[in-house]
């Protein structure tokens, strides 16, 4: 049934305009034109955050970050291999995936890490990401609180999924 959704959707749409006499093709190109300028407008503010993040990770400094704090991890009783995940979620949704995919083929999608590598991708967000795309999208160039409090959810996401995993394990 959810595989026939979407095309159904598509065809109450076109069913909707039909019945209310709108030319529906026009009215798609008509929007999607109107979509080109927020496109512009946030295209310079991604471009920004995925060189940023691709210096980042070809740099060597997310390896460097897991290095560093590997013996903090351990001692309080939480697997490194988590770290890159836990880094890059706030920066970059696919990346995160392809961070989850290694740590799935690595460890196995029901291991421990395997687990607690689930829970943190639904537990946290793209905060970075998602600030530079919407708030760029409407022009806000000061977060405010934004950031801040989004980085104490996530905070409070990661300490859940380490806890979830360790009654879990």
């Amino acid at each position: 049934m959810s595989a026939a959704l979407v095309p159904l959707l598509f065809v109450a749409v076109i069913g909707y305009g039909l019945v209310r006499r709108v030319d529906v093709y026009e009215a798609f190109v008509e929007g999607a034109a109107e979509g080109l300028p927020v496109l512009l407008k946030i295209l310079p503010c991604l471009s920004a955050m995925l060189i940023a993040i691709g210096t980042m990770r070809d740099s060597g400094l997310f390896d460097l970050l897991v290095r560093l704090l590997a013996p903090a991890c351990a001692g309080l009783g939480f697997d490194a291999s988590l770290l890159p995940l836990i880094l890059l979620r706030p920066f970059s949704g696919s990346a995160a995936m392809a961070t989850l995919s290694e740590l799935f083929a690595a460890y196995g999608p029901d291991s421990r890490a395997g687990f607690t590598a689930s829970v943190l991708m639904g537990s946290s967000e793209t905060i970075f990401y998602e600030v530079a795309l919407y708030f760029g999208a409407v022009g806000i160039r000061k977060t405010r609180f934004a950031v801040p409090v989004s980085l104490a959810a996530m905070a409070a996401g990661v300490v859940t999924a380490l806890a979830l995993a360790a009654v879990r394990f």
